[in-house]
């Protein structure tokens, strides 16, 4: 059988298996029996800068397109034809020719409290290690407890939660939704709150990103969910707004509550000594143009925390 959709996927354990369970969606959508799944719908796994280098943070050594470079060449070069990517990895403006065609329902946004001593974040004692790569994670921690000592943690999911297991630290953050696909629910002490712990935009949720001449790809709209396409596009303009990257600590959420898109962003100072935050309701999000609306949206909130914040908003 001839290869149908062709996968772009980062090595990860958590990237595979994002991706195989992408796999298996366009495989229904095309009708592929799991028998020929391997050769009609391959996984072409890409090594990218950011999984090569682990030592540093993202900010120092480019950002975090540094998860995607690699993978969006060889979807531009016709080597892949759709990539997978963790939304809160793909950087606010698409490259020339390049999409995000759909964005499948969304997992659990929230922020995952592991630790093999304290039951929960409030539990921690006076200057307790926390290990975080995050600059938000970490504004947001120190926002609540300034006495805490951020200590940097990179790596796959195993490599953090073994660091955690071997007491390098009193406890990490981690995503929740990561952990859910893996199966390492049982880690989580505490899932944080969405207000204390505003997630990444977009965080949760998926990217398929294609090129843009096959947007119409028949898989395609088997895949997108409206509601979950909808929030991200608000905190994705949020995030544009923030010129959100690695040297800006900010938050984004968006739900549908009553009927109407909630979205609620926030930038921190990344020490945690200010913190900015805005929210705005989208009426009528069923409209043929609330995606744009709903980013409009974000933009505006965006735009006036950023105007708030001021010169306090990145790492020097």
């Amino acid at each position: 059988m001839a290869h149908l959709v062709r996968i772009g996927t980062r090595r990860s354990k958590l990237a595979m298996t994002q991706s195989g369970m992408m796999q298996r969606a366009i495989g229904r959508a095309l009708g592929v029996a799991d028998a020929d799944l391997a050769e009609a719908v391959p996984l072409v796994e890409i090594v990218t800068t950011g999984d090569r280098v682990q030592d540093r943070r993202l900010m120092e050594i480019g950002g975090k397109a540094l998860f995607t470079k690699e993978i969006e060449e060889a979807l531009a070069d016709g080597r892949v034809d759709v990539a997978v990517h963790s939304m809160k990895d793909v950087p606010a403006e698409q490259p020339y020719g390049l999409c995000i065609a759909a964005v499948p329902p969304r997992e659990d946004a929230r922020d995952a409290f592991v630790s093999e001593l304290f039951p929960s974040f409030a539990d921690l004692p006076m200057g307790a290690r926390l290990g975080t790569a995050s600059l938000r994670r970490q504004a947001q921690a120190l926002a609540l407890r300034p006495d805490l000592a951020i200590e940097m943690l990179r790596g796959n999911v195993d490599t953090r939660l073994r660091r955690a297991a071997d007491g390098d630290f009193d406890a990490i953050l981690l995503a929740v939704s990561g952990l859910n696909r893996l199966g390492f629910e049982s880690v989580i002490r505490e899932r944080l709150s969405l207000n204390d712990f505003l997630p990444a935009p977009g965080q949760g949720a998926l990217a398929l990103q294609t090129r843009v001449e096959d947007i119409d790809a028949v898989w395609v709209a088997a895949l997108n969910d409206p509601d979950t396409a909808l929030a991200v596009a608000a905190e994705r303009g949020a995030m544009t707004a923030l010129e959100g990257s690695c040297r800006t600590a900010i938050g984004a959420h968006a739900e549908m509550v009553d009927d109407r898109l909630r979205l609620t962003t926030e930038m921190l100072a990344p020490d945690g000594s200010a913190r900015w935050r805005r929210s705005a309701d989208l009426s009528d999000p069923r409209g043929a143009d609330a995606e744009d609306r709903a980013r409009d949206m974000g933009m505006t909130l965006g735009a006036a925390i950023h105007a708030a914040a001021g010169d306090q908003r990145t790492l020097p």
